[in-house]
């Protein structure tokens, strides 16, 4: 399949580093001019940079704006009033003992996973409705479905993403736009990268070793016995922008490995 997003503009939140930054590329590699996001300049200048190395050529740009805010919100719209293709991928997660969580963290989780994507969503569906072409993807988790009882405060914002990206899904009816989220299981971004390492060290392991006994023992029930890659997710997110995927819509696609122990 030769997917071709030339002439489509697509904005990744969040796409600094890890999924995000996989996604953006992905999506320049397909000929989107892609806008970057993060909250700082020279994160974002920097992701800029390894972007144009990989890809010569691409058609990059980077707007920072912290899109938890409605004011960063309101400061990236003014930057880029238009897009055809919208990632809502910013987000935070921390592994905290139920009791353990403030109001302050769960509103922080809310204002970050959640609000973001409705923000966005909202500014920028109605032109896509109008020119009756488009795509909004919300990134969200297995943990929207499968409740990590060390995050309950993130799975509760994973589970908010696919109410809400199948509740905009509903408002396309009879349109080309299409709006879906994609469900990643436990994938070796940056983060998760810094976490192994912690692990292996702490056990007295070598980081492969400490991947592989993280999902064993946290995550027996995936298929692949492995941490995705952000290559592999980002797979699915191109695909699902494209015109290819016309026919996808109102869906909570999976990119878990095999964790969810459910047919539909």
């Amino acid at each position: 399949m030769n997917i071709d997003l030339s002439g489509k503009t697509a904005l990744v939140t969040g796409s600094t580093a890890g999924i995000g930054h996989a996604i953006a590329k992905g999506l320049a590699a397909a000929g989107a001019e892609v806008v970057v996001n993060g909250r700082s300049q020279s994160k974002v200048d920097a992701a800029l940079s390894a972007l144009d190395k990989a890809l010569p050529g691409a058609k990059l740009c980077g707007v920072a704006a912290d899109v938890s805010t409605a004011e960063g919100c309101a400061a990236l719209l003014v930057a880029i009033p238009r897009v055809d293709i919208l990632i809502n991928n910013a987000g935070i997660f921390e592994p905290k003992p139920f009791f353990d969580i403030p109001d302050e963290d769960w509103q922080r989780f809310f204002d970050v996973n959640v609000m973001s994507g409705v923000r966005l969503s909202r500014a920028y569906m109605p032109a896509m409705l109008e020119r009756n072409w488009g795509r909004i993807v919300f990134i969200s988790s297995e943990s929207a479905l499968m409740i990590p009882q060390e995050m309950i405060h993130y799975g509760m914002t994973k589970t908010a993403q696919l109410s809400i990206s199948r509740g905009l899904a509903e408002m396309t009816r009879g349109t080309a736009v299409t709006v879906n989220a994609v469900m990643p299981g436990p994938t070796m971004s940056e983060g998760v990268q810094t976490f192994v390492a912690d692990l292996a060290r702490q056990n007295g392991q070598s980081e492969a070793e400490a991947a592989a006994n993280f999902i064993k023992q946290h995550r027996p029930g995936s298929l692949i016995q492995r941490f995705a890659t952000v290559e592999e997710i980002a797979n699915m997110v191109v695909y699902v922008s494209s015109k290819e995927a016309a026919a996808t819509n109102g869906a909570a696609l999976r990119a878990e490995g095999g964790l969810l122990q459910t047919i539909a």
